[in-house]
């Protein structure tokens, strides 16, 4: 059943010409999306270790982005790239992370919807990505991402289903959905996930 609520703002045509365009550079800034992904999957365990309803459902979005982050690497070696020393600051990310509330239950509400919004963002840009990249297998590569990013997004929303009144985890949902988009249609385009 779907629960994630579709982007506010779409992407702008200009986005995917510039990703093909350069092709290499998205591929190293989506290898670095995948890592901290399965970061930020693994933070919610380390952060709210009582929330045991979802714990499971963690892992198995971590392992699927490090299983992701694999997949990228293994393109980014076939084409001699390499990931850089450092891991560039998220500045999309970091906006959006600030305007979480504070306060322990608060802010988990809010960082499990900002999860779903983003999640749906990059799926939406993977089948921007599959859609415009020739027959082959990172094309169906893509495809099969674009799908799992959207299932994520459902994901998120349905832990947050667990803790929190449906009407409490929609509110906060469409909030940042509707920021997100607000976002998205001010910052700068570039050749990243983001």
């Amino acid at each position: 059943m779907k629960l994630r609520l579709d982007v506010a703002v779409p992407t702008k045509k200009e986005w995917i010409e510039l990703v093909m365009a350069n092709f290499d550079d998205f591929l190293i800034d989506h290898a670095e999306n995948e890592r901290k992904a399965q970061a930020m999957a693994l933070s919610f365990v380390a952060k709210y270790p009582a929330k045991t309803k979802i714990i499971p459902s963690l892992i198995k979005h971590a392992m699927e982005e490090l299983e992701h982050f694999r997949d990228v690497y293994d393109y980014m070696h076939e084409r001699n790239l390499q990931l850089p020393q450092k891991i560039s600051e998220d500045k999309y990310a970091k906006e959006l992370m600030s305007m979480t509330r504070s306060g322990y239950e608060d802010r988990f509400l809010d960082r499990l919807c900002l999860a779903s919004v983003m999640e749906v963002r990059g799926g939406e840009r993977f089948r921007l990505v599959e859609e415009a990249l020739d027959e082959g297998p990172m094309k169906e590569f893509y495809k099969i991402l674009w799908r799992v990013e959207a299932k994520h997004g459902d994901a998120f929303v349905n832990m947050a289903l667990e803790y929190f009144p449906e009407s409490a985890v929609f509110d906060r949902l469409k909030y940042f959905n509707e920021a997100e988009g607000k976002l998205v249609e001010r910052m700068e385009l570039r050749p990243t996930m983001h």
